[in-house]
């Protein structure tokens, strides 16, 4: 069972940066094993992926923020960030942390942190 929390969201003005970390936990969770990303919801709309880890340190994300939002992760401190720059007002949504063990159906996500981008 892997547990997963979201901070650093918040109110940021267009054009503004915000930085997402994901802390993982769990008694025997061996976080290197999991593909992590972020996916978020806007009001009214489906989830969606924002950025995730694939097989190594490749990354597959969204059109939409390509050049403007990097995700990391740090496996001895079991965290995953997104680093989100130039924000723009459709930025603004949940975004969750999900945590995928590979080859299987085991998927884990966290509670969600609001981020609104507005003047």
């Amino acid at each position: 069972q892997v547990q997963l929390v979201e901070s650093g969201g918040g109110l940021v003005q267009p054009g503004g940066s915000l930085k997402l970390s994901c802390t993982a936990s769990g008694r025997t969770v061996i976080f290197s094993m999991y593909d992590m990303g972020w996916y978020r919801q806007a009001p009214g709309k489906e989830r969606e992926l924002v950025e995730r880890f694939t097989s190594g340190d490749s990354t597959e994300y969204a059109d939409s923020v390509q050049g403007r939002f990097t995700i990391s992760r740090d496996n001895a401190k079991r965290t995953v960030d997104l680093q989100m720059n130039s924000l723009k007002p459709e930025d603004t949504a949940v975004y969750y942390c999900k945590a995928a063990r590979p080859g299987t159906r085991a998927e884990y996500w966290g509670q969600g942190t609001q981020v609104t981008v507005s003047s």
